[in-house]
C-alpha cells in the first residue's frame, strides 16, 4: 500500500502521541488490526469511502467494531472522521506501521529464493544482511520458482540479486551485444 503526504502527516503525529503516552506498542497493534480489517472486508472499505453515511454513524461503527482500541487509538480515529479523512485511514495505518519501525530500528528485508531455504543457508544470507545494517532484522521469506536457482535480497531501495535467473538474463545480454 502506498502513503500519501497526508496519511505519513497523521501518522507521524499518531506516533508522537503513543510515545507521549507511552502506548507505541498497544496504538502499533490497533493500526494493525485497523489496516487488517480493512484489507480483508470489502464492505468497510466502502464505509471508509462512502459520502452518503455522516461521521456520526461512521464513528458509531468504528467504536463498535474497534471497542478493544486503546483510547488514544479511538479518539485519533474519530478526530480524522470528523475531518472527513477517513478514506486515508488504511494508508495512516501502513504508514505508522512503517514508522513504528523506524522508531525501534527493526529494518525489513525481503528474501527471495527460488526454493525453500535450509536454516544454514538462511541464516549465513542474515549474517551478512545484518552485518551491513543497524538494527533488528524482520524477514519476509517468499519461494518464486522462476529464480530457478539463488536468492534476491530486498531492503529497503537496495536489492541484492543471486538468482540463476538473472545470471541467466545477464550472460543472454553479453551475448547477443
Amino acid at each position: 500500500m502506498k502513503s500519501t503526504k497526508a496519511a505519513s502527516r497523521y501518522a507521524k503525529a499518531l506516533l508522537e502521541l503513543a510515545i507521549e503516552k507511552n502506548l507505541v506498542d498497544q496504538v502499533a497493534g490497533d493500526m494493525k488490526y485497523l489496516a487488517e480489517v480493512s484489507a480483508d472486508n470489502r464492505d468497510f472499505e466502502l464505509l471508509l469511502t462512502s459520502p452518503v453515511i455522516k461521521a456520526d454513524k461512521k464513528i458509531s461503527i468504528f467504536e463498535s467494531l474497534f471497542g478493544q482500541f486503546e483510547e488514544v487509538t479511538t479518539m485519533f480515529v474519530n478526530l480524522v472522521t470528523k475531518k472527513g479523512r477517513e478514506s486515508l485511514l488504511p494508508s495512516i495505518a501502513w504508514s505508522f506501521d512503517m514508522l513504528v519501525k523506524e522508531y525501534k530500528g527493526i529494518v525489513s528485508v525481503q528474501l527471495v529464493s527460488a526454493t525453500k531455504l535450509n536454516d544454514a543457508t538462511r541464516k549465513l544470507i542474515l549474517e551478512k544482511v545484518g552485518a551491513s545494517v543497524e538494527g533488528e532484522l524482520e524477514i519476509n521469506e517468499i519461494i518464486d520458482e522462476s529464480l530457478i536457482g539463488g536468492f534476491i535480497v530486498r531492503m529497503g531501495d537496495k536489492q541484492i540479486d543471486a538468482s540463476i535467473a538473472s545470471q541467466f538474463n545477464n550472460l543472454k545480454q553479453r551475448l547477443t551485444k
